[in-house]
């Protein structure tokens, strides 16, 4: 591994040590010209997993684009980061388990719906509005009797 301080092409692995439930390497290295230490992180090179949106087009999925949508659905609402966090870690874990290189936006939309559902109500019907366009108040009026429905049951 090339020092990033001297350029020299060598160093000496010092520490090991597994990160993130074993998925990254972290190693601690000291460059054997200036003495310098240095970290690197190996991980497994995995395929992207493409997201297919409404109009067809194809991006790269990314995790922060749902916590970002949790961030406005749970906006004055009593969810700490670390649960949205979370939500966006599960979904990015069934994704990856599913061994499917391409998904419908839709299906990640529901995915996130479904966990929030769990966590807040409001926040829920929230991300549901915009999710799935709500046209007028009848839509929400809907969603909530779904809502309450499945809550009695």
């Amino acid at each position: 591994m090339k020092c990033p301080f001297c350029g020299y092409l060598d160093s000496k692995v010092m520490d090991s040590r597994p990160t993130d439930e074993g998925s990254i390497i972290r190693r601690r290295r000291e460059c054997p010209s200036c003495k310098k230490r240095f970290t690197t992180y190996e991980r497994i090179d995995e395929l992207p997993i493409m997201v297919i949106k409404k109009s067809g087009n194809r991006e790269v999925f990314d995790p922060h684009k749902i916590i970002n949508g949790l961030i406005k659905a749970c906006e004055k609402r009593p969810v700490t980061m670390e649960v949205l966090q979370n939500i966006a870690y599960d979904v990015e874990k069934e994704l990856k388990n599913s061994m499917e290189q391409e998904v419908e936006s839709r299906k990640i939309g529901e995915m996130v719906m479904k966990r929030l559902k769990n966590v807040d109500e409001v926040a829920y019907v929230r991300f549901a509005s915009v999710y799935r366009q709500f046209k007028d108040i009848n839509s929400y009026i809907e969603e909530i009797k779904k809502l309450q429905k499945q809550k009695q049951e």
